[in-house]
């Protein structure tokens, strides 16, 4: 690869909120001021819709890391509606940091498009929802974001072939990703961009990766192979009560991915000149000196 895109780093702050808006505008804060991350993520879902009955009333398959008595009544603790978006988008233009949202259901879809983000992400469960990408497709004029998680290649030749058809795919942005968390690194499956970069590269806007790792090594490998979008799960303590916690970074964390990521971006050229200005010195001092 002769060039390379400037990296884009999104803190997926997901349900790590624990349902509670002033952490949510605590985590969209330190993300920026102290992470520099470009942009942070949510989550939205219409549980009746997403959920059948069985599952909204069955108990969470981890009671200790439940906000109600049951899964659907757990899940509807963690929801913000609408209002509660609108108002964390606006905090997120305030302190200068990018709001986006992963949207679950078609209703969900709606209410967050409704919102105008510069780009909406469909997570790796609902990339087979054709009702929602379609209608997304149709009525939503922004980047949409798509992990590849859980997905065969024949379906996510689908997605593009959908995006294709209704001339979006120039505005489709495809995730390398492994739905597990956390993720072990012998699946994490990185060389999967390059068949994504082949395949996709030149018909879709871009290539990213989704990861549920730990540490911080194989993003900064992912982005050499070609994923300029990476995205992480974020907490502020990931002993926290809740299933991303384990798999997230905490600020540290990725404020040192968002560091490392532009170094390598820097780092990543050919020289110009056979010796650079830098080595001139160097080359006067140290290259004549006898045997």
């Amino acid at each position: 690869m002769d060039s390379y895109k400037k990296p884009y780093v999104i803190a997926e702050i997901g349900c790590n909120h624990k349902g509670d808006m002033e952490i949510a505008k605590e985590l969209i804060k330190v993300a920026k001021i102290f992470c520099n991350a470009d942009a942070i993520k949510l989550q939205k879902r219409n549980n009746k819709e997403l959920l059948t009955k069985e599952q909204y009333e069955q108990p969470h398959p981890n009671p200790a890391n439940s906000y109600g008595d049951t899964y659907g009544l757990h899940r509807e603790f963690l929801e913000f509606d609408v209002a509660q978006h609108r108002e964390l988008k606006e905090y997120c233009e305030e302190v200068g940091i990018v709001y986006s949202t992963s949207v679950w259901d078609l209703t969900s879809a709606k209410e967050i498009a409704s919102l105008k983000p510069e780009f909406i992400k469909i997570p790796s469960a609902c990339n087979n929802n054709v009702k929602m990408l379609t209608w997304l497709c149709e009525n939503y004029p922004g980047e949409i974001h798509i992990s590849t998680g859980m997905t065969t290649k024949d379906e996510i030749d689908g997605v593009v072939e959908l995006f294709k058809k209704h001339n979006r795919n120039r505005d489709l942005v495809l995730y390398n990703c492994t739905s597990g968390y956390p993720v072990p690194f012998e699946d994490v499956c990185l060389l999967d961009i390059k068949l994504l970069i082949d395949k996709y590269g030149d018909v879709v806007k871009h290539i990213g990766f989704s990861g549920h790792h730990l540490g911080i090594a194989v993003d900064i490998a992912a982005y050499t192979l070609g994923a300029n979008i990476i995205e992480r799960h974020y907490t502020i303590d990931r002993t926290w009560k809740g299933t991303d916690h384990a798999a997230s970074l905490e600020p540290m964390g990725v404020r040192k991915l968002a560091r490392d990521l532009n170094s390598v971006y820097k780092a990543l050229t050919y020289k110009k000149v056979d010796i650079l200005p830098i080595e001139e010195v160097q080359r006067i001092k140290l290259k004549n000196q006898k045997d």
